[in-house]
């Protein structure tokens, strides 16, 4: 019995030792969670494009709401002043900027570039902030910390810089993008521009 007992602490210990908890803050090694059409989320963004031949920049945040059939984005200044809301949904889009009388079009992109001088790619955005996007020729991306980078189908290269830490939402096996880095070349009339975005946390 007394040479028992040895052996079954050394198992127990060893036991102990196969299993290390992960680090406090590491993203978990399993993709993003399903996609799902209904979400908020809210962040900081940073949109850097060329207009008239000029550098320009734009630094504040943004609220995002969408459902199946539409997408609420609001844009504030780095004071909380409204800049720009947009709806879009599958029939229009429209931009409203303070005071200015109302804008509609069917593309939201060419709208985002007519109004604010910049293009906003909200139909790309709905998957990206989730960890989505459609690839080249059509093949579906699923970011992870490991799978990181991919160009879209309509030239917009992405980076998921960094991720939320899971476990804090009570959801360790689902890594939530933090810092998504999207740049597109300049094709056409539209300027080549880059726009950084950084999540908030996600609700406990």
């Amino acid at each position: 019995m007394h040479k028992l007992i040895p052996l079954l602490l050394a198992a127990a210990l060893a036991g102990c030792a196969s299993a290390p908890e992960r680090p406090a803050g590491a993203p978990p090694s399993g993709p993003v969670a399903p996609y799902t059409d209904t979400i908020e989320l809210a962040g900081k963004i940073n949109v850097a494009y060329t207009k008239d031949g000029n550098q320009e920049h734009l630094i504040g945040r943004f609220e995002w709401r969408q459902s199946a059939q539409r997408t609420d984005v609001t844009i504030l200044s780095p004071l909380g002043q409204t800049v720009a809301y947009i709806t879009v949904t599958p029939q229009q889009a429209t931009l409203q900027e303070g005071s200015k009388p109302l804008r509609t079009a069917e593309n939201i992109d060419a709208l985002s570039a007519q109004a604010l001088g910049w293009t906003l790619p909200v139909s790309g955005m709905r998957e990206w902030l989730q960890g989505y996007a459609t690839a080249a020729h059509g093949k579906h991306f699923r970011a992870s910390p490991q799978d990181t980078t991919v160009t879209t189908a309509d030239g917009w290269r992405l980076n998921y810089v960094s991720w939320h830490d899971a476990s804090a939402a009570g959801e360790p096996g689902a890594p939530k993008p933090k810092r998504i880095d999207a740049e597109r070349g300049a094709t056409g009339q539209i300027d080549a521009m880059t726009i950084q975005v950084v999540l908030d946390a996600p609700a406990q």
